[in-house]
């Protein structure tokens, strides 16, 4: 049988938030997390105390590394893999875009490429950019707009032994929309092709195992998930050690140092190891890291896709609204527009009521003009997210619509 999910505290989990006791609602998750007290605190005793580059003569050096392994073992918890294998950088966008760069040196006329109309453009772009310079041909996967559903047979319909990559997210950082990651990288595997996956969305809502997704190569981003600004990318050892990333000369070709342009931020990484050891004491546990990331993060997405549900259930009683986030699996992220109302101007009535929900298309540029919007209002929910925070937002909303 399964193990019954622990209680969420939201109340307890919120008091450790220090941008939250201005009383202001936060629904801008999706853009960047607030910081829980010990991410900020990690970051700060990092730059108090001795610190050089990396090596093991002299305490400061001593610190840098030890800064670095630990934040490697503790995305390896985070994500199911060999933290060996974890490479950080300045963002998801500039890993991509320099793995994007490597992986096209392995590409000749005649190969095939597949993005998909889903994404984030910093899983577009960057594949766009290579495809060109290399002069492979782009394929596109597409979702309908009326469910939000990938279209799978728009991927394996265009799978062939000349496919050298797909690139798909597992999480519409617009519409919260979760594709079915395993079924694709299956479809992928039977091709020479690998399966490049933006997890940047995903990460702050769901427990990950990437081995088990299927994923030749994923990303993600400290800062959607209470930790700091910058990047996460993994992948096997093996497939590592065989790409010719750029690099300095004289620095290690080790994996997965080899990835890893200039001096690393250890202020960073300290707090990003601070966020995961954060995230894994959600829900109360001992026993091993990942078991308690497992039993947190379970407890997490229950909570969360109830206040998803509230709001729902509440929105489909105002008038003119039209929320684009349908799928059956998504996150607990909601994007609408109004028939009345610019999204801008409810924004702006919601932040007047001290509740941040922002306006725009977040660069998820493909995704918009598929649902034919310019821009929309999205509602996202985080672990500090509580029901007086959505019985907030639905009252703004309707007393503004309801004029």
């Amino acid at each position: 049988m399964p193990e019954a999910v622990q209680p969420y505290d939201a109340a307890l989990v919120r008091a450790q938030f220090p941008a939250l006791r201005s009383g202001r609602a936060h629904f801008d998750a999706p853009g960047g997390t607030q910081t829980p007290e010990p991410v900020a605190r990690a970051v700060y005793d990092v730059l108090a105390g001795p610190l050089s580059n990396r090596g093991r003569r002299t305490p400061a050096e001593r610190n840098a590394d030890s800064f670095v392994l630990a934040a490697r073992d503790a995305m390896g918890d985070l994500l199911g893999v060999d933290p060996g294998t974890v490479v950080f950088g300045r963002s998801a966008t500039a890993l991509t875009f320099d793995m994007a760069r490597t992986l096209a040196r392995t590409w000749q006329s005649g190969d095939e490429i597949i993005v998909s109309r889903l994404d984030h453009d910093a899983n577009v772009a960057p594949c766009l950019i290579a495809a060109e310079r290399a002069g492979v041909r782009v394929h596109w996967a597409d979702f309908d707009p009326a469910t939000g559903e990938l279209d799978l047979a728009s991927i394996t319909g265009r799978l062939s032994e000349r496919t050298r990559l797909v690139a798909l997210t597992a999480a519409s950082n617009l519409i919260g929309t979760t594709p079915d990651i395993a079924a694709v990288a299956e479809a992928v595997h039977r091709t020479p092709g690998l399966l490049y996956v933006d997890g940047v969305h995903y990460t702050a809502h769901e427990f990950v195992d990437v081995p088990a997704l299927g994923a030749d190569l994923y990303v993600c981003s400290p800062y959607k998930f209470l930790g700091p600004h910058h990047g996460v990318l993994t992948g096997p050892a093996d497939l590592l050690r065989d790409l010719a990333p750029d690099k300095l000369r004289p620095s290690t070709d080790a994996v997965p140092e080899r990835f890893e342009l200039g001096t690393l931020p250890y202020e960073l990484l300290a707090g990003t190891a601070a966020a995961v050891d954060f995230l894994a004491g959600l829900v109360p546990g001992d026993g091993a890291r990942r078991d308690r990331l497992r039993a947190s993060l379970t407890a997490l997405a229950v909570h969360e896709d109830a206040l998803r549900d509230r709001v729902e259930q509440a929105i489909a009683q105002l008038p003119q609204v039209t929320v684009h986030s349908r799928a059956a699996e998504r996150t607990p992220t909601l994007f609408m527009t109004f028939d009345s109302r610019s999204p801008e101007e409810v924004s702006d009535h919601l932040a007047a009521d001290g509740i941040d929900a922002p306006a725009g298309t977040f660069y998820a540029y493909e995704p918009a003009r598929r649902l034919g919007v310019d821009s929309g209002l999205r509602i996202g929910l985080a672990p500090y997210s509580t029901q007086e925070d959505v019985d907030r937002f639905i009252v703004s909303l309707g007393d503004l619509l309801g004029r």
